[in-house]
């Protein structure tokens, strides 16, 4: 079994009580759980799996396939405030957008953990503005090492991975 600090990324359900979780954790970076009887009334898990949650997590580690097991999730910080307001949830979504782009499965990359939680804690305790999209962006191109002089972080990340996530430009317009 591994430990380690993971950000709840995404969930979907599985099964009738089970759910599929991605999350980015610090030591092993993006991967994804199986939580069995997640969505029983009783659940270990109830109060703990929601999106943009900071826990520490552990999992048993599959052979087979990219799906391990999670068998213990302790909340760190449920960021109420980023709840509070739309616009926190769009701007912290679309972050999450940008990290399963630049990022690989599996890939452990603890400056950008580290960037993702600073990222949801500001927008835990301030408004959703356009000043902190552009941080984040100029962040992950510098430590990505794709950061050019002569071009916006956005332009250099969307050179080098093809694609910019289309929910950018909704945050932008808040």
């Amino acid at each position: 079994m591994q430990t380690t600090e993971a950000i709840l990324l995404r969930k979907t359900r599985f099964s009738e009580t089970s759910l599929i979780v991605s999350w980015f954790t610090r030591d092993y970076g993006r991967l994804k759980t199986v939580v069995k009887g997640a969505l029983r009334p009783k659940s270990r898990f109830a109060g703990v799996l929601d999106l943009f949650f900071d826990c520490d997590i552990s999992i048993a580690r599959s052979a087979k396939s990219d799906l391990h097991t999670l068998r213990e999730a302790d909340l760190r910080d449920a960021r109420a405030g980023l709840r509070t307001d739309h616009r926190r949830v769009a701007l912290a979504s679309y972050f999450v957008e940008l990290v399963e782009l630049t990022t690989e499965p599996e890939h452990p990359a603890p400056e950008l953990h580290d960037l993702l939680r600073r990222a949801f804690n500001f927008l835990d305790q301030n408004p959703a503005e356009p000043r902190a999209l552009l941080h984040f962006e100029g962040e992950l191109a510098r430590m990505l090492g794709i950061a050019h002089p002569e071009l916006t972080p956005i332009v250099a990340i969307g050179r080098v991975y093809h694609r910019i996530p289309s929910s950018r430009a909704a945050c932008l317009k808040q």
